[in-house]
């Protein structure tokens, strides 16, 4: 199959949109991430999207659309849900809330819950009007890869599987979509994202709870009821670490596992803030970003990971910034994508030999 990348001129619109409709994929850029797009109408579009990620069946995927007025006959809306849509759509908030049997099993991965949101870039938003048709779309990347956040992204793992791509430029956000449960009491975050915790109790006035499954693996058996729940994810090649402790101690031990993996014959990076960029001279480091403004790490991390595979590192030990704010969104993603390994600085430092 040939692989299209256009810019999203009237014409190639038209295109996309006549290809979701006959039941094809289309990549498409959103303000989070780059989406893989299918009518989430039609389970035979939505099996192509499966079957081009290498997606697992049971991990739901996000239900975009352009007008609330799309939802009639597939949910029902929780009166939280209203607030929330008021406040930040369109925006990057996905919210869980109970679907009618009209949307596919395929699209909820058989939950009784379906994950809805409203992209705010417009070529998103002009594909979906163009369409006519709720779009499923999870990131448009190889299942388990970091996320797509320019076409390039997307053409490097599509190329071949599906028939276009439209390139409406780099994401500004850089991270998924925040998920959150609207239906089981508490809201709760499934998925942290652009929107933080915080945000959502401002606007809700009342407590929003954070799933353990943020920071941890999902437990044996653990249903995943959000995209991004998986226990390795976003994650290039190279195997990732992340170093916890103190900023001398843990800048110490980035030094000393750089130089204790290239020893031992790995080809070895370190993923650090701008501010300690000087401090790591030496030890192939990365830029994440400033610790001080966690938007611009959120923006460029996911670029920053697929470098190192273009690279070739097999050893990456990183930094990490408080769980709070966006920080907890982006160590979400750092900890799937270490398959939560981490060590102590401390130890390191104290470890023999």
């Amino acid at each position: 199959m040939e692989t299209k990348l256009l810019f999203p001129s009237p014409e190639a619109l038209q295109l996309a949109s006549d290809l979701l409709r006959s039941g094809q994929l289309v990549a498409f850029p959103t303000e989070t991430v780059y989406g893989l797009g299918a009518d989430a109408l039609t389970p035979e579009a939505v099996a192509k999207i499966f079957a081009a990620k290498g997606r697992p069946a049971d991990n739901p995927l996000i239900m975009h659309i352009w007008s609330v007025d799309q939802l009639e006959g597939l949910c029902r809306i929780p009166p939280l849900a209203e607030k929330l849509m008021a406040a930040f759509w369109p925006g990057p908030l996905t919210l869980l809330m109970p679907r009618t049997d009209r949307v596919p099993d395929m699209v909820t991965a058989g939950l009784p819950t379906v994950a809805v949101r409203m992209p705010s870039h417009p070529v998103a938003q002009a594909l979906l009007r163009k369409a006519g048709v709720p779009i499923a779309a999870p990131s448009a990347n190889r299942s388990g890869k970091p996320s797509p956040t320019t076409a390039a992204h997307v053409l490097s793992d599509m190329d071949g599987r599906i028939p276009l791509i439209l390139d409406g430029g780099a994401c500004d956000v850089g991270l998924e979509s925040t998920v959150l449960d609207t239906c089981h009491g508490t809201p709760c975050v499934l998925r942290p994202g652009g929107i933080t915790r915080e945000m959502l109790e401002t606007v809700l006035g009342t407590e929003v709870s954070v799933a353990g499954s943020i920071l941890q693996p999902l437990k044996p058996g653990e249903q995943a009821l959000s995209p991004g729940m998986r226990y390795r994810h976003y994650a290039p090649e190279g195997q990732v670490t992340l170093v916890t402790g103190e900023e001398k101690e843990v800048l110490d031990a980035l030094r000393l596992l750089f130089h204790t993996s290239e020893t031992a014959g790995r080809r070895s990076c370190v993923l650090c803030f701008h501010e300690h960029l000087e401090a790591l001279e030496g030890c192939n480091p990365h830029d994440l970003g400033l610790r001080s403004q966690p938007e611009t790490v959120a923006q460029r991390l996911f670029d920053t990971l697929r470098r190192l595979d273009q690279e070739g590192f097999e050893a990456i030990f990183s930094e990490v910034l408080p769980p709070e704010g966006m920080g907890l969104a982006i160590m979400n993603r750092l900890g799937r994508a270490a398959s939560f390994r981490s060590v102590a600085a401390r130890d390191a430092l104290s470890a023999p030999g």
